[in-house]
């Protein structure tokens, strides 16, 4: 009888011993990261174009931010600042609940509705699940149903933003009876995508035509007019970049910003998609080697990527605006045409009208954003593109990546330097008014 009643005992202790081994669990920028990377791997694959793909990081960010903001007292909420958006469910102070685990769950939940391969998610979210259930099962199924419930008041939000009526939206008409209109460019000849994005609700703009930019220079193959001479200045720079058979500083930089998802390659009669980033990803990168440089917690983490992401978004809705506004040609079509037929640009040219240059804007708004958070004279090693073969870039600031970006697309060979200046000029508009209008800290 003592022998068994010593086991029990015995069992006893060891469960109590048990129960309080379990520590709260600790949640670390890393798992935010690695989930953010593993979205854009999956996106990759998925090929998302890239005004869809900025609509991607934008949403499970802001559902991140609202859970950090409820908690931190250094961040303040963005319900009655973006448009429609509500206060998130209060969280329960006295649970167990864990904020940043909660945040993390809501971000990998809206993340994984808004791609395609969600099985491909669900390897690295099962994977997590098991471990924070494993180190702590109260807390994480209180966190996680906290989570799920902030994840579907965005949701709700999300989906009154006009994405789903715009895939219902026509395709573009090409006209080819105007010269000056752009036409499908080699080797695809893919149709001009998204032409309805400037109908997305943006997140900080009042509008898309907010910051409308000045006409590209008037069309005229008069080789006196301005627009010609932009034109052949796109051809000289090719041909002088390309002279000398080695790879140039020019060429180099046009490929590392390269970020077209619509790669098309040819291999005699099969043509296939090589994977690339987006540019929304490329600098959702660049966010990422920043925090990680400083060494921001959590809360910091979360805030510099949803800063960065909506800046990035509302510069989608800003430049797509433009681009079927303007509708403009591009320099290959023309120097084909007119100047020399076996020419090609360095870079593919991607499947929508010239101006302004996306990347341009994007990464005007995104520089500015980033300057906002971490300051104006930050450097930093660009490492976001070497899983793609291509070598790391060292940049004294993010307003210099920001240029280095918008000449890119010059040098590439897809822009005229009219897209590229007013771009990234039309970007930075967008981003400084991210900074003053947008309250996202309390301090």
């Amino acid at each position: 009888m003592k022998k068994y009643l010593f086991i029990i005992i015995t069992g006893v202790i060891l469960a109590s011993c048990t129960e309080k081994k379990k520590e709260p669990i600790v949640v670390s920028p890393d798992q935010l990261h690695n989930s953010i990377d593993h979205v854009i791997d999956i996106m990759i694959h998925d090929i998302f174009s890239p005004p869809v793909a900025s609509r991607i990081f934008a949403y499970p960010n802001i559902a991140a931010y609202e859970i950090v903001a409820q908690v931190n007292p250094k961040y303040a909420t963005l319900s009655g600042q973006l448009k429609g958006l509500t206060p998130i469910p209060a969280i329960d102070t006295v649970s167990t609940i864990n904020p940043q685990l909660s945040a993390l769950i809501a971000h990998m939940n809206i993340s994984r509705q808004l791609i395609f391969s969600e099985d491909k998610f669900d390897v690295l979210q099962d994977s997590l699940f098991t471990q924070w259930k494993t180190m702590n099962e109260p807390e994480f199924e209180a966190s996680k149903t906290y989570g799920l419930k902030v994840a579907e008041h965005i949701k709700t939000w999300m989906n009154k933003d006009n994405y789903s009526q715009t895939r219902t939206m026509p395709k573009f008409t090409v006209n080819t009876d105007d010269p000056a209109r752009w036409q499908p460019t080699p080797p695809a000849y893919m149709d001009g995508i998204e032409p309805h994005w400037n109908k997305i609700r943006p997140f900080i703009i009042d509008s898309a035509s907010q910051f409308k930019p000045i006409p590209p220079p008037a069309f005229s193959l008069d080789e006196k007019s301005n627009f010609y001479k932009e034109l052949k200045e796109v051809y000289d720079i090719s041909n002088q970049i390309t002279a000398d058979g080695d790879e140039s500083e020019e060429v180099a930089i046009a490929k590392f910003w390269d970020c077209n998802p619509y790669v098309s390659v040819t291999r005699g009669h099969l043509m296939f998609a090589t994977k690339k980033i987006t540019p929304g990803a490329h600098w959702i990168g660049i966010t990422k080697i920043a925090s990680k440089k400083v060494n921001n917690d959590f809360d910091d983490t979360v805030f510099a990527y949803t800063k960065t992401s909506m800046a990035i978004a509302d510069g989608f809705i800003s430049c797509w605006d433009e681009k079927y506004r303007s509708n403009l040609i591009r320099p290959e079509t023309l120097i084909n045409q007119h100047i020399d037929e076996n020419w090609k640009p360095i870079l593919q040219t991607p499947p929508f009208p010239e101006y302004t240059s996306g990347h341009s804007v994007v990464s005007g708004a995104a520089a500015t954003a980033l300057t906002s958070v971490f300051g104006e004279n930050f450097s930093f090693e660009d490492d976001t593109e070497t899983p793609y073969g291509l070598p790391i870039r060292k940049f004294n600031s993010f307003n210099e990546a920001a240029d280095e970006a918008a000449i890119s697309r010059m040098y590439g060979g897809i822009h005229y330097r009219a897209a590229v200046e007013v771009g990234v000029d039309q970007g930075r508009k967008i981003g400084a008014l991210l900074n003053s209008k947008i309250k996202m800290k309390n301090n």
